[in-house]
C-alpha cells in the first residue's frame, strides 16, 4: 500500500516538473527570439558616389529594410533617382538621402553642387601653392595675394579671402582609394560674388598662395598687410651702415679769369691830437699849435 502510494506521488512530481519545463522554455523562447516585423525596400549606393555623379541604375541598388526604422529622405524605388545628381559624396551601401542630391531637373555635375546665390571660381595652382596636394574638395583655405599695389611699390602680401570653401580640385573631385590626397592643377573654390571679383583681379595682377586651415577654425583674422622690406628688420638688426661720402668732382676753371681790383675802404680818420706850446720871446708871447700825426 505505501509502496503504491510512493509510485504514485514520484509520477505525479515528474509530470508536474516536465509541465513546468515546458511552460518555462515556451517563455524564455517568446521572450528571447527578435520580433518579427515587416521590412521594406530602401535604395542604397551599389558603388562609391562622387560629387557631380548622375545617378543611373549601374550606381543604386535596393536592400531589405525595417519598416518601423525610418530614414528621413529616404527612398525606396531607385527609378525616382535616376538621372539626379549628386552633391555630397556617397560611400557603398549608404542610403541615398534627398540632402544629398541636387533638386529636380537641376542636372548633374559640378554645376548642381553650387549653392544658390554662390560662384564656383578656379584658379591655376601648382604642388607649392596648393600646399602640396593635401586641399581637397571640403577643406578651408585662405587666399593669400602677393603683388605691388602701384609699380614703384615693393612686393607685399594680403589675405585677401578667408575661410573659403574648395569645391574641386583638378579632375578628382575625391581622394584616391586609399584616402591620400592628390595632386591637382587646377583648384576651384566657392564664393559669393563679390569675392569672385577679387579672385579673378588677384589671378591677373598677382600671384596667389593658399593657406589650408582647420574648419573648425571660424574665426576672421582682418590681418594687415606685410611689405618686403619688414622681413629684413628686427629689434635686434644690426643699424644701416651709412654710405660713405663720395667728394666732389674737382671742376675745370678757365684759361683767363679777369682779376678785378677793388678800391681800398678808406679808414674813419680819427681826430687828430694838437699839442699847444706856448713861447715868450722878450715881450712877446706867441702860442704855437703841434700836430701829432699817426704812425702805420
Amino acid at each position: 500500500m505505501n509502496r503504491t502510494r510512493m509510485l504514485i506521488l514520484s509520477f505525479s512530481a515528474l509530470t508536474l516538473s516536465v509541465l513546468v519545463t515546458l511552460v518555462a522554455y515556451r517563455i524564455l523562447s517568446s521572450r528571447l527570439s527578435p520580433p518579427t516585423s515587416k521590412t521594406t525596400h530602401l535604395v542604397v549606393a551599389a558603388t562609391r558616389l562622387s560629387l557631380g555623379t548622375k545617378l543611373g541604375d549601374e550606381h543604386l541598388k535596393v536592400l531589405e529594410w525595417p519598416q518601423g526604422i525610418q530614414l528621413e529622405g529616404a527612398f525606396n524605388d531607385p527609378k525616382v533617382l535616376v538621372g539626379r545628381g549628386v552633391i555630397i559624396g556617397v560611400s557603398p551601401n549608404e542610403p541615398i538621402l534627398e540632402s544629398k542630391l541636387a533638386p529636380k531637373e537641376g542636372g548633374s555635375g559640378m554645376m548642381s553642387a553650387i549653392p544658390e546665390g554662390m560662384r564656383a571660381v578656379s584658379v591655376k595652382v601648382n604642388d607649392v601653392i596648393g600646399v602640396a596636394g593635401f586641399v581637397i574638395p571640403g577643406t578651408r583655405v585662405d587666399v593669400i595675394l602677393i603683388g605691388s599695389p602701384e609699380r614703384h611699390d615693393a612686393d607685399t602680401s594680403k589675405v585677401i579671402l578667408e575661410n573659403v570653401q574648395v569645391l574641386a580640385a583638378g579632375q578628382n573631385v575625391e581622394q584616391d582609394v586609399n584616402g591620400k590626397p592628390q595632386n591637382v592643377q587646377v583648384i576651384t573654390l566657392l564664393v559669393d560674388p563679390e569675392d569672385a571679383q577679387k579672385l579673378a583681379l588677384a589671378s591677373v595682377d598677382g600671384r596667389i598662395q593658399l593657406a589650408l586651415r582647420n574648419p573648425l577654425d571660424l574665426e576672421r583674422k582682418n590681418t594687415v598687410a606685410t611689405r618686403k622690406a619688414a622681413l629684413f628688420t628686427s629689434a635686434s638688426a644690426m643699424p644701416p651702415e651709412k654710405p660713405a661720402l663720395r667728394p666732389m668732382p674737382a671742376r675745370k676753371l678757365p684759361a683767363s679769369i679777369p682779376v678785378v681790383t677793388l678800391p681800398p675802404i678808406a679808414a674813419e680818420n680819427p681826430k687828430p691830437r694838437i699839442l699847444k706850446v706856448e713861447l715868450i720871446q722878450g715881450s712877446e708871447k706867441k702860442s704855437v699849435d703841434f700836430e701829432f700825426k699817426n704812425e702805420e
